[in-house]
């Protein structure tokens, strides 16, 4: 819609835009804070997660649980994560998917994750879109993995702890372990879920 001024209105408002301008030209070059005094520049920490950027196939391993599948073993399960940068260079975005061997999905999940640099960690929001249900978390970078912490919830409906690390991470691949503590984190059984993924390209399709 377009809106009509009046002359005299009209060159005050060119004037002050002008001024604007003229201010921010001067001041552009420098500008790297938002008003409140919060940076807009990401600082290189935002890039911890770089590792994830992609399109990987995977191979998923649940912990075998119950007699039938200590026997027989675990179910068989594939899937893919595919991950983007986001937020202006503060974080990144991604979806991983978990089917079974036939293509039948089991997970559906979809994170945001960003960069607190006063917090110097991780600010993460994960969707598990089949069960509508979103978790929070916090994640830190120790240089050799990525270690994610959150509060959750037992089949059984008690309170537990879920521990996840990014592990052996390279250009082409990289392991992820979720391990689960039903007492507070004093003690942890490790590996209920583990996944090995592979590169499948460096960017990945929406």
């Amino acid at each position: 819609m377009a809106h009509w001024i009046r002359s005299d209105t009209a060159r005050t408002a060119l004037l002050a835009l002008a001024t604007f301008v003229a201010i921010g030209a001067t001041t552009a070059g420098a500008q790297h804070i938002a008003r409140g005094g919060a940076a807009v520049s990401p600082p290189p920490e935002a890039r911890q997660f770089d590792f994830l950027i992609g399109h990987w196939e995977l191979t998923v391993t649940p912990k075998a649980s119950g007699l039938g599948q200590r026997i027989h073993g675990a179910p068989k399960l594939v899937g893919t994560w595919k991950a983007w940068r986001a937020f202006d260079g503060w974080g990144i975005e991604d979806e991983l998917r978990i089917m079974d061997a036939s293509g039948n999905p089991a997970s559906l999940s979809h994170a945001l994750r960003l960069y607190s640099a006063a917090e110097k960690q991780w600010s993460q929001t994960l969707l598990d879109v089949y069960r509508a249900k979103f978790t929070t978390s916090r994640a830190v970078w120790d240089a050799k993995a990525m270690t994610t912490t959150a509060d959750g919830t037992s089949p059984e409906g008690k309170p537990t702890k879920v521990r996840s690390q990014f592990t052996a991470i390279t250009a082409n691949a990289f392991r992820w372990q979720q391990d689960v503590s039903d007492d507070g984190g004093r003690t942890w059984e490790d590996g209920t879920l583990k996944i090995e993924a592979k590169r499948v390209a460096a960017t990945a399709p929406r």
